[in-house]
C-alpha cells in the first residue's frame, strides 16, 4: 500500500492538470537531466536541478575554498590570493557538475589525490545535509517559478543519491512526504543492460559519488580487509570503481520502494525515446494507467 495518495491519482487527472509537477529519480546516466532539459527547452517548464542547488547554494563556499587551498600550494598563486589580485570561482552548470564531484573527492593514497577517510566522511556528511535541504527547497522554487516567471509546469531533476538521504519504507519520512505532496515522483527504471552500461562508463571514467554513511563505512572496511590494505595504500579510483558496482545493487531496491510507496515508474528505454512533452505525457499516462 502506498504511504500517500499520488498528486495525480489517475491518467485522467494527469491529462486534465493545468499545472504539472514531476520529480524524476534514479541512477545518474539514465536520462533525468536529458528529459528535464527537453522540457525546459519547450519553454513551458521550469527546470530545478537538485545537484546544481547543492553545488551553488549549499556547498559553493566549500567548493571554492577547496580550489583556494590547492592554489595556495603554489607560491605564485598564493601571493595573488593574499592580495586579492585574482578571483577563483566555481563554474558549475546544470550540465557540468564537476566542481561538486571534485569537492567530494575519493579516499585513499594522498599521492594519487586521495583524501583521508575521515575527511571523505566529513564531505559526504556535508553533501547529505545539502541534498536534504535542496530537496526541501523544491516547494519554494515551484512557487517562485509560477509567481515570478509564470511557469505552471515544474520538473525536478534529482540527484542519483536521493535514495541515500530518505527512508522510502517510512510513511512519515519528512522529505518524501513533502516531495510526494507537491510532485508526481517518477522512477526511471533501468534494465540489467543499463546497469552493465553504467558500470562500463564508470569504470572508464570513475567519478566521486555520495553514499549513505552505513553503506560507505561497511564498503570501506570490507575493501581494506579483502585487499589487506592500509588507508594510505588504497588506490582512490580502484576503491570507487569497486564501490560503484556495490552501490548499484544497494540503490535498486531503495528506488523500487520509492516508486512503490511514493510514486510510479517508467522504463528508461521508453524514456530515451521521448522527444517532446507530449511524448512524456503519454508515457506517464501509461504508467498511471498501470498503477
Amino acid at each position: 500500500m502506498r504511504h500517500t495518495s499520488l498528486l495525480y491519482p489517475s491518467a485522467d487527472a494527469w491529462r486534465a492538470a493545468t499545472a504539472k509537477r514531476v520529480l524524476f529519480f534514479g541512477m545518474s546516466g539514465l536520462g533525468k537531466t536529458h528529459i528535464a532539459n527537453m522540457l525546459r527547452d519547450s519553454g513551458e517548464w521550469f527546470h530545478y536541478s537538485v545537484d546544481y542547488r547543492i553545488g551553488t547554494r549549499y556547498m559553493g563556499e566549500h567548493i571554492v575554498d577547496n580550489f583556494k587551498a590547492h592554489a595556495m600550494q603554489d607560491p605564485f598563486l598564493a601571493e595573488l590570493l593574499r592580495t586579492d589580485s585574482i578571483y577563483i570561482a566555481s563554474n558549475i552548470t546544470f550540465d557540468n557538475l564537476a566542481p561538486l564531484s571534485t569537492y567530494l573527492g575519493k579516499p585513499g593514497d594522498p599521492d594519487k589525490g586521495g583524501l583521508s577517510f575521515a575527511e571523505y566522511q566529513r564531505r559526504q556528511a556535508l553533501h547529505h545535509g545539502a541534498e536534504v535541504a535542496a530537496l526541501i527547497d523544491t516547494a519554494h522554487f515551484m512557487d517562485r517559478a509560477n509567481r515570478l516567471y509564470g511557469y505552471d509546469h515544474f520538473v525536478c531533476d534529482s540527484g542519483g543519491s536521493i535514495c541515500e538521504v530518505v527512508d522510502p519504507e517510512n510513511p512519515d519520512d519528512p522529505v518524501l512526504k513533502q516531495l510526494a505532496a507537491t510532485h508526481l515522483m517518477v522512477w526511471i527504471e533501468g534494465s540489467s543492460d543499463h546497469t552493465a552500461e553504467l558500470v562500463r562508463r564508470f569504470d572508464k571514467a570513475p567519478k566521486p559519488m555520495c553514499y549513505a554513511p552505513e553503506f560507505l563505512e561497511t564498503s570501506w572496511t570490507t575493501y581494506l580487509t579483502e585487499n589487506n590494505l592500509s588507508e594510505r595504500e588504497v588506490d582512490p579510483d580502484s576503491f570507487i570503481r569497486w564501490t560503484y558496482a556495490r552501490a548499484l545493487a544497494h540503490r535498486q531496491p531503495r528506488y523500487a520502494a520509492m516508486a512503490k510507496n511514493w510514486g510510479i515508474s517508467v522504463p528508461a528505454a521508453a524514456l530515451a525515446e521521448t522527444r517532446s512533452a507530449a511524448d512524456l505525457d503519454q508515457l506517464i499516462v501509461q504508467a498511471l494507467g498501470n498503477g
